[in-house]
């Protein structure tokens, strides 16, 4: 009679098979059994967290920063809100670094986001106001392109200062664009053979003709964008290709508070 093959421990081989076949399918139905119940909860309507955050720092962290903004108050003169178009994060530097100095022993401030927390902080109401007028200020922080600026500096040169911050920049797609562009022949010479293709992609009807890039159908110009047009990322990308920076960086003053005062600045 033949022998069963034992392994090391002395427990046959055979059984070593079944008992690690089992656990497979163990695991296996687990498993699927946990997606299962995951899915039901998702059908009934449950909303199930895949990450646990801790409420408790997270209200923590909204307590710091309400308390913060109203800090903010306390330390300086006067607050601003303001509106920008077209922000990118160089342009931005320059009012940060212009601000940074301040006036007195702290420093200009300026907060961009969080607008609900600013206006819980700030009061939407006579009754939750910090200040006198302060729910004036919160009101205008709606919107995703508003921030405040917390100064003690003057108010002519604040406002001289936002007065002349407008900067040329490249369009971003879905802007509108302000004024037609429109590129011609001679302009394409600029641009060696090699960029064909890439100009075909982006919509352009162009080929190459004795060595240069030319449009096609003997067109002497080539419309880049209309007035009131809605951008594309591909008409984005021509504007960058011939230098055409129709957009504007600029910072506009809705409000301003000072000493309980309200008053609209635009």
């Amino acid at each position: 009679m033949a022998r069963s093959k034992r392994t090391r421990t002395g427990k046959p081989f055979c059984d070593m098979q079944l008992h690690s076949a089992s656990h497979e399918d163990i695991c296996r139905n687990r498993n699927s059994f946990l997606l299962f119940v995951f899915l039901l909860l998702v059908l009934c309507g449950t909303q199930v967290a895949l990450t646990q955050t801790d409420k408790r720092a997270t209200r923590a962290h909204k307590s710091s920063y309400i308390e913060d903004v109203r800090g903010s108050v306390d330390k300086h003169k006067s607050l601003y809100v303001f509106r920008y178009e077209n922000m990118r994060s160089k342009n931005f530097k320059l009012v940060r670094q212009h601000f940074r100095e301040g006036v007195g022993d702290a420093p200009s401030r300026i907060l961009l986001g969080k607008n609900k927390l600013m206006q819980i902080a700030l009061g939407r109401s006579a009754e939750e106001e910090y200040m006198d007028n302060l729910r004036q200020v919160a009101k205008c922080l709606t919107g995703g392109s508003v921030g405040i600026l917390f100064t003690s500096c003057p108010l002519n040169e604040v406002e001289g200062y936002f007065a002349s911050m407008v900067e040329a920049d490249f369009a971003r797609a879905g802007s509108i664009a302000p004024r037609s562009v429109i590129v011609t022949k001679d302009m394409l010479l600029e641009f060696p053979v090699s960029m064909m293709e890439q100009f075909r992609k982006l919509g352009m009807s162009v080929g190459i003709e004795n060595g240069k890039i030319v449009f096609l159908s003997g067109r002497e110009e080539w419309r880049l964008c209309k007035e009131g047009e809605n951008l594309s990322a591909e008409k984005c990308k021509l504007l960058v290709h011939f230098g055409q920076k129709i957009s504007e960086f600029k910072v506009n003053l809705v409000c301003r508070w000072e000493d309980g005062e309200f008053e609209e600045l635009e």
